[in-house]
């Protein structure tokens, strides 16, 4: 994206509406006109569906060949309260013909179902923008809980936007008079009524909004049928209003993907086939023991579904529980993987470096949210990294390694199994809310595109005494990663201890020694210290002179999509500004510090207090400069720009 987006009629006005034309789908007259791009949000009660509304808007984006960008953004409680602030819903998808990178800064359209909705949107609304109200909440009742003493919708504060109102709810229960619905059952399907309206506004696909709803509700046809009518009369209403004379085409973004089969996927489920994709390149089980918390649990449903693939999921009663079951199914030879967020991972850190000291493979799997404590748990946040890095007794180095986009949660799994298998020691893995609840098209990779991830167990003696006599030694290492046999409980020959308790080097004996404990922590922090990971690339256009950028900008995680959409458009404004984004945060790539130092100025975009910015001024001494934000809710694109071009013309 490489500059800031306007609404449908501002575009127009402002001539960056490409052809027009006249509809040939369309009621008589009504004129449809093609866009590069829209974002659209979705606002409601948390029981107004506005979550299901904004995924099958984004299906049928997706199958129509959009790239897109999804931001859900949902209370925490099960049930907010009805009509409240604290109670509103949304769904914000930013859909293309070409590439784009975020859900986008602020919506073109917003649909509001209720006063609350549109209080607590109004604010990221762009002037000139369309706002879809639903007029049958907006009685006295309902405009007095969230503090509107007279209605927006006839005071003149909405002057500056283009209001359709729409009398949602009574339009649907007219739809729906023949089922003998009640009144209450008939309104629930107020948003599909929605939905059929923006998919006529945007010429979404219809079939398959048909086809899910028939599905969802096999086991009560008439609701089935209740729903799907409410559909295709939201698209009729869009056909025969007169107050929607124009409605929008975005062509498929034929250019920005290669060729290949694509899909749309979120965060967690791209993590949760990761995972299985590891498990089957591995020839191992794959095993998960979890305990469900927000934002991380979708992991757990999903793997769930998955027993024909040899994965085992286990619910535990506890934190504790879940990671101690995933290090026992390690030691008996899984790709074992344990599941959470903040809160579970202190909750877990005694286990993680129970695991550290086992040398096992074990996938931490961090789906980040805002903290401490319970915090926001339906909000993202990224200020896990120190916990991740440092977050147990005694000195216990743990791989850490961030996916950055929705799609990547699948290499990064894949990745981060790798690491664990390679060299025996559990690894982090860091997504946030942000990622696993977001969606993007995903070209589904072919099997021989993966890579191989086999290994070898111990099968017997691997060492040789004074004596002659052959043993097996558990801590006798490999010369190159520094990994020790991975022996599988049962198998003759190869008893031997562990626990928490400091190992012998070589034997695995108990060993108070002091040397040898020195000796084994060195060798522990070596280990990872050695771990073999790519060479950070640097996006840094040189002119024709040969002169690159001044300026970096360093990211981890899922700021890649904000950081790259605002570096483009400062690229765009005539300013030279390089990047760069880390994968692997422990460790660093080898030439992390090499690169740092070629630049006089380096900035850190994070979603915490400046974790990684702490980091890198420890290690490489570099004055990197941090720009944080923890407000639950993602970077915008042109509020990195400023900051960026601020620091660039410092």
């Amino acid at each position: 994206m490489t500059s800031q987006v306007s609404s449908p009629a501002e575009q127009t006005d402002a001539a960056l509406v490409g052809e027009q034309r006249a509809s040939g789908n369309g009621a008589e007259g009504k004129e449809v006109r093609r866009l590069d791009r829209v974002i659209i949000r979705f606002a409601g009660d948390s029981g107004d569906g506005m979550q299901l509304t904004g995924d099958r808007f984004t299906s049928e984006t997706a199958s129509f060949g959009n790239d897109l960008s999804t931001l859900p953004n949902f209370p925490a409680e099960i049930r907010a309260p009805a009509g409240t602030l604290p109670g509103v819903s949304s769904f914000q998808l930013h859909f293309a013909d070409h590439d784009i990178l975020t859900p986008g800064d602020a919506p073109n359209v917003l649909v509001a179902m209720n006063p609350a909705a549109l209080k607590a949107n109004i604010g990221d609304v762009p002037r000139g923008a369309d706002i879809i109200v639903n007029t049958d909440e907006f009685t006295k009742r309902p405009m007095a809980k969230v503090g509107y003493a007279t209605s927006p919708l006839e005071d003149g504060s909405l002057e500056a936007y283009h209001v359709h109102p729409v009398p949602l709810t009574t339009l649907t229960i007219e739809a729906l008079k023949d089922f003998g619905l009640s009144r209450k059952e008939a309104e629930r399907s107020k948003n599909m009524f929605a939905l059929g309206l923006l998919s006529w506004m945007y010429h979404r696909p219809t079939e398959g909004t048909e086809a899910f709803l028939r599905a969802k509700f096999a086991k009560k046809p008439d609701i089935a049928e209740a729903n799907v009518t409410a559909f295709r009369a939201g698209w009729n209403f869009g056909e025969t209003t007169e107050d929607f004379a124009v409605s929008y085409e975005v062509a498929p973004a034929t250019k920005a993907f290669p060729t290949g089969t694509y899909r749309n996927i979120s965060g967690n489920l791209a993590l949760s086939y990761g995972l299985i994709a590891a498990g089957r390149q591995a020839d191992l089980p794959l095993y998960l023991g979890s305990y469900p918390i927000t934002p991380a649990s979708d992991i757990l449903h999903e793997l769930s579904k998955h027993k024909n693939f040899g994965v085992r999921t286990f619910q535990a009663e506890d934190e504790i529980a879940g990671i101690g079951a995933a290090l026992g199914a390690a030691f008996g030879g899984a790709l074992a993987v344990t599941t959470t967020s903040g809160p579970g991972v202190a909750l877990k850190s005694e286990t993680i470096g129970l695991a550290v000291s086992l040398e096992l493979p074990l996938l931490v799997v961090d789906i980040q949210r805002g903290g401490p404590s319970t915090g926001l748990p339906t909000k993202t946040e990224q200020a896990d990294l120190l916990q991740a890095m440092y977050g147990r007794n005694g000195e216990a180095p743990v791989p850490i390694v961030a996916p950055r986009t929705p799609a990547d949660c699948f290499d990064a799994a894949l990745d981060a199994a790798r690491i664990a298998l390679t060299y025996r020691t559990p690894v982090f893995l860091l997504s946030d809310g942000y990622l696993a609840n977001g969606s993007e098209p995903w070209r589904i990779p072919d099997v021989d595109e993966l890579p191989d991830l086999r290994v070898q167990f111990a099968s017997g003696p691997n060492h040789q005494l004074a004596d002659g006599t052959e043993v097996f030694w558990p801590y006798k290492r490999d010369g190159q990663t520094l990994a020790r046999p991975w022996a599988v409980p049962g198998t003759p020959g190869l008893e031997h201890r562990i626990g928490g308790i400091e190992k012998q080097d070589g034997t695995g004996n108990i060993s108070y020694d002091p040397a040898n404990h020195d000796f084994m922590v060195r060798t522990r922090q070596a280990k990872i210290d050695g771990i073999e990971v790519p060479d950070i690339e640097v996006d840094d256009p040189v002119d024709d002179s040969g002169q690159g950028a001044d300026t970096l900008v360093l990211g981890w995680g899922s700021t890649y999509g904000p950081i790259t959409a605002a570096v483009r458009r400062v690229r765009r404004s005539g300013e030279r500004i390089a990047q760069a984004h880390l994968r692997h945060l422990n460790p660093f790539p080898r030439n992390l510090g090499e690169v740092l130092a070629r630049y006089d100025k380096v900035i850190v975009p994070e979603m915490n207090l400046g974790q990684l910015a702490t980091l890198l001024r420890a290690r490489y001494l570099v004055d990197a400069r941090s720009h944080t934000q923890v407000s639950g809710m993602p970077f915008k694109a042109e509020q990195l720009a400023e900051v960026f071009k601020e620091a660039i013309n410092d």
